[in-house]
Formats: C-alpha cells, structure tokens, sequence
C-alpha cells in the first residue's frame, strides 16, 4: 500500500498493518485482489483502508456514498462511525440529508456560507 511507502515502515510490517487496516473495514479476504476486481462497496472499503492504514486523528471523505446502493451505503457509514467512536475525527462532504443526519454534527453550507450547524445524535 502506496501510503506505508510515504510513512517510511519497515517492509515487513507493512503487508501485516495493511491486513489491519482492510481487517477493520471488512474486506481482509480481498487482499490479493486487484482494484479493478472489486465491487463498488469493496472499492471504498479500500480506499477507506488507504485513508487509515498511517492511523491518521482525522479523515476526511468527500461523497463516500454516492455512486452506492443502499445497503453499501449502511456498510460504509457502519465503517466511519466504528471509526469515530474508537477516537477519528471523520468529515464527511455529502449532499444526502439522510445520510448527514446519521452523523453526530452536521454544517450544512449553502453559497459559500453555514446556514446551520447542528448535533443529530
């Protein structure tokens, strides 16, 4: 995983804490698999584990859901918020309210200014 190249690990460490990574966003089995042999939700799940592997105290996901179907969207939502509660910080850019008022605080910004801020959970 290109991102453990830029963290300078050890090269025996990095399969184990890529495995760690793509363990904790369900898709350990498909470690071997290459991108292009992935589903949709299996492709956010690894880009998800890109985004983590470095153990990083904040995320930030631009429409991580958008091209998904409902049940895909559930899963990648259940991958952020198991996130957010072992301690990220995960800002989410997403036009779905449905999808926004599953997160604990949502600014909705219209024409370049906050129209509201406020705690959905």
């Amino acid at each position: 995983m290109l991102p453990l190249d830029f963290a300078k690990n050890k090269p025996k460490d990095k399969r184990k804490t890529a495995q760690r990574a793509l363990e904790l966003v369900g898709i350990k089995e498909q470690a071997d698999k290459h991108c292009n042999k992935l589903s949709g939700g299996q492709k956010q799940r690894a880009a998800i584990a890109r985004a983590i592997v470095n153990d990083p105290s904040v995320i930030l996901a631009d429409e991580p859901t958008g091209a998904l179907d409902s049940k895909t969207t559930e899963e990648i939502m259940s991958v952020f918020e198991k996130l957010n509660e072992s301690g990220k910080t995960i800002i989410i850019v997403i036009h779905d309210k449905d999808i926004a008022a599953k997160c604990r605080r949502v600014i909705e910004i219209a024409d370049g200014r906050i129209v509201s801020d406020s705690k959905s959970k």
